[in-house]
């Protein structure tokens, strides 16, 4: 179980990752191909510190937000005290089959071990009918503009092999197809971060790279050093497609 420090963290990382440009736009996509309305009952799985959630109630959802993480949990419940938040992760649901209206997953499906579990259970407590929307991330598909393409490339590769799925994103439309989704659609969004708030998450990549024993400590402290000093001088560049599968019961 992570640590209150490290429940911070991620919280600080999902914070910034809530700011970088078109991040609100994606998810009011995604709650759009939800096809919210009055009453529908939601659940955003791997919720967070909820913000999914408060802004699906907001819209006149009946939205819950489950995650695994009890410290998780009470963060967003200090923060949107209005909303239902329940602990639970993705393999077991706590809803009857057929009771819910909507099911989201928002970066949650690349850390997990077994998607196909948890997209089987998505179908279980859909109703008929209901909308099943997936967001995340192919680790696999990170550009990052740096002098040396080949360390880059190992760099990235590495980081990916330290998530459970890395690459379940570009597997979205086959998951769905494979448990007996029906509409099943696929869109994908490219966010390019160029300020310095994506620092962090190419200073990550390298320390993951370095650890994992890809690349040596010095060849990661050198590529950290040019991603730091193209923050500084405004030339980092980072794109991160995002995918969007959506789906009905």
């Amino acid at each position: 179980m992570s640590t209150q420090d490290e429940i911070e963290a991620l919280v600080t990382r999902l914070d910034a990752a809530d700011a970088f440009p078109g991040a609100a736009e994606l998810r009011d996509r995604s709650y759009r191909l939800l096809g919210l309305r009055t009453g529908a009952r939601v659940v955003d799985v791997g919720c967070g510190a909820g913000r999914a959630v408060a802004e699906m109630t907001e819209s006149g959802a009946d939205a819950v937000g489950v995650d695994v993480a009890e410290p998780m949990l009470r963060i967003a419940r200090r923060r949107w005290p209005g909303s239902d938040f329940r602990m639970a992760g993705a393999y077991t649901l706590p809803f009857g089959a057929g009771t819910m209206d909507g099911y989201r997953a928002d970066k949650v499906y690349h850390e997990l071990g077994d998607p196909v579990r948890a997209v089987r259970e998505a179908r279980r407590v859909l109703a008929p009918s209901g909308r099943i929307v997936l967001v995340g991330q192919d680790w696999d598909t990170l550009v990052v503009d740096a002098a040396d393409g080949a360390l880059t490339r190992a760099i990235v590769h590495a980081r990916a092999e330290t998530i459970p799925s890395p690459r379940v994103a570009r597997r979205y439309r086959a998951l769905l197809l494979d448990a007996g989704f029906t509409d099943v659609t696929v869109e994908v969004r490219t966010a390019v971060l160029t300020g310095a708030g994506a620092l962090p998450l190419l200073t990550g990549l390298a320390d993951a790279a370095r650890a994992a024993g890809a690349v040596t400590e010095e060849q990661a402290a050198a590529w950290a050093a040019e991603q730091t000093d193209r923050a500084r001088t405004d030339r980092l560049f980072v794109a991160v497609p995002m995918f969007t599968a959506s789906a009905t019961r």
